[in-house]
């Protein structure tokens, strides 16, 4: 079974900094890529960033590029997360999310939540301004 945890998540003021981990365990042997989605109360869930495997390449929306940072440590099985300059507008909930991938995949990092075969359960995120 595969178990996908988040931590990292907590209060922070606008123009400040967090960093989200999401650890990956239960299937040995396997590659991922990972991503990083997020949903506020009455909006839709939105994909942040997106690292393939082994992390050759990453994607992010446009409304954090420039702010936030993916990265994995794939000896530590785990994605994080670097947030800077927060806004208001960050907060919500953070879910990291793996889709089972071929080890020669360094090129799919998918931005639709739909290609995502395991999801964490969430951390919160509140920037007050």
């Amino acid at each position: 079974q595969v178990q996908l945890v988040e931590s990292g998540g907590g209060l922070a003021q606008a123009e400040g900094s967090l960093r989200l981990s999401c650890v990956i365990s239960g299937r040995a042997g396997s590659a991922y890529a990972m991503g990083w989605f997020r949903h506020a109360p009455g909006k839709e869930r939105e994909f942040v960033a997106s690292i393939s495997w082994p992390g050759g390449t990453t994607l992010y929306s446009d409304s954090v590029k420039g702010r936030f940072t993916i990265s994995r440590d794939n000896a530590k099985n785990t994605v994080y997360l670097q947030m800077t300059s927060l806004k208001p507008e960050d907060t919500a909930v953070y879910y990291c999310a793996a889709r089972l991938v071929d080890w020669y995949s360094d090129w799919e990092a998918p931005r639709d939540p739909s290609d995502y075969h395991y999801w964490g359960q969430g951390t919160q995120v509140t920037v007050s301004s």
